[in-house]
């Protein structure tokens, strides 16, 4: 059983909604479907090797075997609470993870906004009903994790720019920057895409990831925790 992976990426491709990642692992490549979030980020750096590290869920089926990456324990989680519920199949799983943050979806489940959970594709009304209710116990505790500070400090009005800046959260946490560092950081992001939103320029998840890494790559003296 495959759980966790680390190799150089050799290629990665789009087939209709799906996404994947070629990875080299001491000779062996490993076919695996990623989430659109860190595909972009790959194709946005495709001029350049890298060496990625990913967390695996492994699904043995009676003809195959189907890996799927998260670039955060808490995705991985995510991804497998998700599963555990009858009628919720792999794609929904990652269909989900593509248009939503875990922070929206918990929220999501929190106020029975079934609107939102059925606008994902497979999902219709009377399974957005099971989610919410089967959902709704297991995200008590469990998944409160560092993305919801922007929910608790900050008010993020277009949903798209929310999973976004959820996407970067969950991106540093899995470089192993801290949860100071990653609180501290919010602030300039926030920022950041306000002003963009302002001169009308288009936000883009590499960018502001490259700018937070910037910042947090600096002398910590110049950042308030």
């Amino acid at each position: 059983m495959i759980s966790w992976i680390n190799g150089e990426l050799v290629e990665s491709w789009q087939i209709n909604q799906k996404f994947f990642a070629l990875i080299n692992c001491q000779g062996l490549g490993y076919e695996i479907q990623i989430l659109e979030s860190f595909f972009l980020k790959l194709k946005t750096n495709s001029h350049s090797k890298k060496n990625l590290t990913l967390w695996i869920k492994h699904i043995k089926k009676e003809d195959s075997d189907l890996l799927f990456g998260f670039t955060s324990k808490d995705q991985k989680k995510f991804f497998i609470e998700i599963l555990s519920i009858r009628g919720v199949g792999a794609q929904i799983g990652m269909g989900i993870l593509n248009k939503f943050s875990i922070s929206e979806v918990i929220n999501a489940v929190n106020t029975k906004n079934k609107k939102l959970i059925s606008s994902i594709p497979g999902i219709g009304q009377k399974m957005s009903e099971r989610l919410i209710l089967e959902l709704k116990s297991k995200f008590k505790n469990e998944f409160q994790i560092e993305e919801s500070i922007i929910k608790d400090q900050y008010h993020i009005e277009d949903s798209e720019i929310n999973k976004i800046v959820g996407d970067i959260q969950l991106t540093l946490k899995s470089l192993s920057y801290t949860k100071n560092e990653i609180r501290s950081i919010l602030p300039i992001i926030i920022k950041e895409t306000d002003r963009l939103t302002k001169k009308d320029i288009k936000i883009s998840f590499e960018n502001l990831l490259t700018l937070a890494m910037n910042y947090l790559d600096k002398d910590s003296s110049n950042i308030v925790i």
